[in-house]
């Protein structure tokens, strides 16, 4: 049953204005969505050659231990799942940062995916301790530049500058 005397809402009109440069950070955000399923892909080429078949998603320590080409799967795997699990915030990020900043949004974005592309594809070699090698760590520079860019436009939308 639904208390109104918890609830308060107040209703206004906000209309938000984007410039014709909202569209790099569009683009952007659709490709960082595009290549969730490039991973998706590679996970399911990994999967017969390793013998780690549906419903399973990984192969256990001990199996991975014994055989090299489970291990590449469970990496392959565990690469897809942690682009899944930092996308959303990314995106996030990336859409309200670009409100204000759509070019720097987007140089940002583009940062943290390039960056992510070689996180996965260091992750996939088999040794996790590497993932962030070779340049992939720039990802965290393009991500907190995004953080910064939400944080900033949100203080100046409530502080009306």
């Amino acid at each position: 049953m639904f208390d109104s005397k918890w609830c308060f809402f107040t209703t206004s009109k906000m209309t938000i204005s984007v410039s014709s440069d909202y569209g790099y950070v569009i683009l952007v955000g659709a490709s960082a969505a595009l290549y969730q399923f490039v991973l998706g892909g590679q996970v399911s080429s990994q999967r017969k050659p390793s013998g780690v078949l549906y419903p399973h998603m990984y192969a256990t320590k001990a199996e991975c231990d014994q055989d090299k080409k489970k291990l590449i799967n469970h990496s392959y795997q565990r690469a897809h799942q942690n682009y899944l699990e930092n996308l959303p915030s990314f995106l996030f990020f990336l859409s309200a940062g670009g409100l204000e900043y759509p070019k720097v949004a987007a140089a940002a974005g583009t940062l943290w995916l390039l960056g992510r592309i070689k996180y996965s594809s260091n992750y996939q070699k088999g040794d996790a301790s590497k993932r962030n090698s070779s340049g992939a760590a720039v990802h965290y520079l393009g991500l907190l530049s995004l953080l910064g860019l939400s944080a900033y436009t949100g203080v100046k939308q409530v502080a009306n500058l």
